[in-house]
């Protein structure tokens, strides 16, 4: 039950006017945040939205540029994320931040220990730990095991209780629920209904909707770094929240088929029915991760998947890489059944992924143009067969030609290029390698219209050539307009595919949000 959600309560963390920018770019502008005790209060927004960003000026890691922090009604400005936790303002990560090699009860106390004549006296630790864990959370388990001989769930539990054990006031816990299964969520939420009830003053991030709707007292929605609104959670609908997040009305949607005129080439809208299947995933996913999913995509489609920020777009694009590896289902790449266990055995069966971060899992900004581009087709020709010098740049230099990549020469490094440039040089590279399939995980992320289109011009041509394309894309009208067929995802699970013109704007909103008719 919630103690406080009225207007009269005095919040126990608040945050005024805040601002924050990097290098000129502004992350935050004029946020502000109410935390008031006894309550669940989720903060959610897309990529981008400045969510980690306010986490870190919380928690002392970013001093802020502009803008106040109180603490139960006194003005505070913690420099590091110990003064913070000094102050009563305690965060557990998504990754649990704990050693797995030290037992319960040395990471519960670590840094900490009670000593006793100048040593640490372990009786106590070990009785202090298993108190902290009883009373606090109601968990009753050895403390003198190691902590990784624990599913990932008590070790969040761990965490926890390692944040507690400080007199914490605030409990911030950023993406907790990322890598838990639903037994494992609901046994989380047990203990934040209990630290509710006894006063806590809860900050819950995450993707999640239905997780949201659970567990939230109050939301706050974050879109480009901006505080979009503070709402109780009885007085917002799902569809409400996700207009919200994305920045979309009812009045703004247009239908599918006026975007769909909008692109040059000739999209077919029976292409899903012409092209023989190229991959078929029966049960396909990974505990935790990707719930198990069908997956039919043919030659010569587009298909998209769509859905809010970690609702399992790229986590499907890695299983289907090899990048991550399944553990339910079975994979078929035209018609013979195969095993993905790593990114060279998705690239010996004619699948490519140009990864959403092309800075962190793309591009090697040191490395040249040429190099960049031929990078993968000489990963597969292998070590001991090094492609001709000639041969590299002939490759390079019809892919820089073929696809308007602006350079000043093939050995400029990829990293002196555009955004642009560069998303044009990594499609380069796994254009090379003659793909059956191209997996594309936001593709025009970050890039001007120009590039943006005609990077998609050539896509859709490639496409048309007979080259399956998975899309992904958090920009719903794109997906719409490029996509024969769609996946729509929410929470790591499929709400139903959609061929082209079945869907707008607004009702993959609806879907999205669980309410579609």
């Amino acid at each position: 039950m919630t103690m406080s959600v009225g207007a009269q309560a005095r919040p126990m963390l608040e945050l005024s006017g805040v601002h924050k920018a990097f290098a000129g770019v502004k992350a935050l502008t004029d946020v502000g945040l109410r935390l008031f005790p006894g309550e669940v209060h989720t903060l959610m927004g897309q990529n981008g939205a400045g969510k980690s960003t306010l986490i870190k000026v919380l928690t002392g890691v970013h001093e802020p540029d502009q803008g106040k922090i109180e603490l139960d009604g006194r003005a505070i400005a913690p420099a590091s994320t110990l003064e913070a936790q000094a102050l009563g303002i305690s965060t557990v990560y998504q990754e649990v931040n704990l050693c797995p090699n030290l037992s319960v009860a040395e990471n519960i106390f670590i840094g900490r220990y009670p000593k006793r004549f100048g040593r640490i006296d372990w009786n106590s630790v070990h009785a202090q730990a298993k108190l902290l864990l009883q009373q606090q959370l109601q968990i009753d388990i050895d403390v003198a095991a190691q902590l990784s001989s624990y599913p990932l769930a008590i070790q969040q539990m761990v965490a926890i209780s390692r944040a507690l054990s400080v007199s914490a006031k605030v409990l911030i816990l950023d993406e907790p629920t990322s890598s838990l299964d639903e037994a494992e969520v609901q046994q989380l939420f047990k203990v934040l209904r209990r630290l509710r009830e006894q006063g806590m003053a809860i900050l819950f991030v995450t993707h999640f909707l239905d997780q949201t709707y659970e567990i939230s007292d109050r939301i706050t929605v974050l879109r480009n770094g901006v505080r979009e609104g503070e709402y109780l959670v009885a007085d917002l609908s799902r569809l409400e929240l996700v207009n919200k997040m994305v920045g979309v009305t009812a009045v703004d949607h247009r239908k599918v088929e006026a975007g769909a005129e909008a692109l040059a080439s000739g999209l077919s809208a029976d292409a899903a029915e012409q092209g023989e299947v190229f991959l078929q995933a029966d049960g396909f996913g990974r505990r935790g991760v990707l719930a198990p999913q069908d997956l039919e995509l043919r030659r010569g489609e587009v298909y998209g998947l769509c859905g809010l920020l970690g609702s399992g777009r790229t986590e499907m694009a890695r299983l289907l890489f090899g990048a991550d590896r399944a553990d339910s289902g079975q994979l078929r790449i035209e018609g013979r059944a195969v095993r993905l266990n790593v990114p060279r055995d998705a690239i010996a069966a004619g699948i490519g992924f140009c990864s959403e971060d092309r800075k962190k899992e793309g591009a090697i900004l040191e490395l040249s143009v040429r190099e960049n581009i031929i990078l993968a087709l000489q990963a597969r020709q292998g070590l001991f067969r090094v492609l001709p010098r000639k041969r590299q740049n002939q490759i390079a230099s019809d892919y820089v030609k073929w696809l308007g990549i602006k350079t000043a020469d093939l050995e400029t490094p990829i990293g002196l290029l555009s955004g642009g440039n560069q998303q044009k040089a990594l499609l380069a590279r796994w254009l090379a390698t003659d793909p059956g399939m191209l997996i594309l995980d936001e593709p025009t992320r970050g890039i001007d219209v120009r590039a943006k289109q005609e990077i998609m011009d050539f896509v859709i041509a490639m496409c048309r050539k007979g080259m399956s394309i998975l899309f992904i894309s958090s920009e719903i009208a794109e997906v719409l307009r490029c996509s024969d067929r769609m996946l729509v995802l929410r929470d790591r699970r499929a709400c139903g595919e959609y061929r082209r013109g079945e869907l707008d704007e607004q009702s993959v909103l609806q879907v999205i949000a669980g309410e579609a008719a």
